[in-house]
């Protein structure tokens, strides 16, 4: 969850949101809703437990077409887009450093890189993205303490006044909350590796609450000390904030050390991204003839397969796009179906009342309802404000569509051969 979004989305919500209450606002009902969405997919993990996250969810509480184009999406941008977009963060990070190289090349060496260290060992990949994830932590905390003594600091003012109320309620802090839920994204990673998961049913919802509330904590304190030691104006449109937070924390050395870290420390991001995304796809290519190539599997139990088809998608996002366009366009489409799941826990409930669950979800039904409606609402303006994205990401839906009949056809064809 820790990684390039609480590093570069800063920079695009200033260009809307000038209020420092509504800024810092963003990241507590960004957290509010990624924490209902844990409490959630605690309780459908528990009643459901099977790798494949929204594809196994949607699969079995509606039907297995919506399953299925959960996990196409899942498959085309869920996790290639995130790689992407961290890789894309990592490069920028990198020039702020050197100040020349080409950002793209770096991108796409750190993405097969990382490929190929998760094609080899289920235990390399686990114990690697540990070491990093720890690293990265560690260094944000340092961020944080080390910002609170800067002592040229900016003057902020947290007492909303009614122009700061009026900036949570426009429809550009919807907009914004896309970003603050790219940075959130993550929250749910442990329903994709169930089955990879030692007594899924208690750590599962452990994983998903804790892993949570601490980085809610982490980004609203992060996201402090940018503003906190760095002007509005220079952060304004930027990705690399923590550069520039940094330089005023540290001086243009320090600042240049800092964004060498952070280059360094979102590669757990790739990394996690590079782990958990092929696990989803490989229970498609289980479930689906047309798709049997993904599940395969190497002597270790690695579907690589798997791992360098997301490869090569996140290749292709990488060098045909900008950052902007690659977070709004992720962001709608993978808010949409872990919409779909929350509500399906209402379904699930109605439905199957008697199902085996460890775990039921606190503050039941206003905990997912408090999920559905912000999601509702952050959708619907990012659909008005940002159409071309939104509906690239409905188009990207209606080619999984098509994939899914093509399938049954091509099952009807072998059934006839037979």
């Amino acid at each position: 969850m820790v990684g390039t979004g609480v590093f570069t989305s800063l920079g695009f919500q200033i260009v809307d949101i000038k209020s420092v209450f509504a800024l810092l606002m963003l990241w507590v009902v960004g957290g509010v809703v990624a924490l209902c969405g844990a409490l959630s997919y605690g309780e459908l993990a528990s009643k459901l437990p099977r790798s494949g996250g929204e594809y196994h969810f949607l699969s079995k509480i509606y039907h297995p077409i919506l399953g299925f184009l959960a996990g196409w999406v899942s498959f085309l941008v869920a996790f290639s887009a995130p790689t992407a977009l961290a890789a894309m963060a990592m490069a920028s990070y990198s020039y702020a450093f050197f100040g020349f190289g080409n950002e793209i090349i770096l991108a796409l060496i750190i993405v097969v890189i990382i490929s190929v260290i998760h094609s080899f060992h289920i235990r390399l990949g686990g114990g690697f993205q540990r070491v990093v994830t720890f690293l990265k932590i560690a260094l944000i905390i340092f961020f944080i303490a080390s910002g609170f003594f800067v002592a040229d600091h900016q003057n902020l003012h947290l007492t909303p006044t009614v122009n700061d109320w009026d900036q949570v309620f426009s429809g550009a802090f919807a907009v914004s909350l896309i970003f603050v839920s790219y940075a959130f994204s993550g929250w749910n990673a442990s329903v994709y590796i169930i089955d990879e998961i030692r007594d899924p049913g208690r750590n599962i919802p452990r994983s998903l609450i804790l892993g949570t509330v601490v980085v809610i904590f982490l980004y609203f304190l992060l996201n402090y000390i940018f503003l906190y030691t760095s002007p509005m104006e220079e952060m304004e449109g930027k990705i690399e904030i923590g550069f520039v937070s940094a330089s005023y924390i540290f001086g243009e050395q320090g600042g240049r050390l800092m964004a060498l870290l952070i280059t360094l420390l979102l590669v757990s991001t790739v990394s996690a991204m590079i782990w958990i995304g092929p696990r989803v796809t490989m229970v498609m290519g289980e479930d689906y003839a047309i798709l049997r190539f993904l599940s395969r599997k190497n002597k270790h139990n690695v579907p690589v397969v798997a791992i360098w088809v997301q490869t090569a998608i996140t290749i292709v996002l990488i060098v045909s796009s900008t950052f902007e366009k690659v977070l709004i366009y992720a962001g709608f489409i993978m808010n949409l179906f872990t919409l779909l799941s929350v509500i399906g826990l209402f379904i699930l409930r109605v439905k199957h009342p008697n199902l085996p669950s460890t775990y039921k979800v606190t503050g039941y039904p206003l905990t997912p309802l408090i999920f559905i409606l912000l999601s509702l609402w952050t959708l619907t303006y990012l659909l008005l404000d940002r159409p071309l994205e939104s509906i690239l990401g409905l188009l990207t839906v209606f080619l999984g569509l098509i994939i899914f009949y093509i399938n049954k056809m091509y099952i009807a064809k072998i059934r006839k051969v037979k």
